[in-house]
Order: structure tokens, then C-alpha cells, then sequence
């Protein structure tokens, strides 16, 4: 796996704050979430395994505590269309 980062993310608000990513920036773009494949969370964090506009897979972490948001490209992305 690689690395986290740090990231800012923007959320759908419903029953709770910050119930789901639809955006976030990495490095200097901006990502759009295509579709969250996998969610679970742990004591501390949420996490969200998520497919993007470019068509790579991503980890987005919550750390509820400090309210921060960290990304991690994962290395087994999404095949691109031709």
C-alpha cells in the first residue's frame, strides 16, 4: 500500500456531519467521487474506499478526533477506458 496524505475533503451532510465524501484535492486537483465501494469505521476513524472521476481507487480516512482527512491512492486502481 502507499502512503497517507493529507487532503480536504467535501461532504454530504444528512443525519450526521461529514456522512459521506463527494469530493476531495490531492495535491493541486480536484477529485470527484464517482462511487464509494467499501465503508467501515473503528473507534477513532471513518474510512471509505472510493472510485474517482479519473478512474482510480482511493482510501479516504476520517480522524474524527482531530477532524482531519488523510488520502491514500491505492495501487490496484481502476483499469482506464480507451
Amino acid at each position: 500500500m502507499g502512503n497517507w496524505d493529507p487532503t480536504t475533503v467535501k461532504c454530504y451532510s444528512g443525519y450526521r456531519a461529514d456522512e459521506r465524501p463527494m469530493s476531495f484535492r490531492i495535491r493541486d486537483r480536484d477529485l470527484r467521487v464517482l462511487r464509494i465501494l467499501d465503508s467501515h469505521r473503528d473507534p477513532d476513524h471513518f474510512y471509505f474506499k472510493v472510485q474517482t472521476d479519473d478512474g482510480e481507487l482511493h482510501l479516504l480516512k476520517h480522524v474524527q478526533q482531530e477532524d482531519t482527512w488523510m488520502v491514500m491512492k491505492l495501487k490496484n486502481s481502476a483499469p482506464r477506458k480507451a
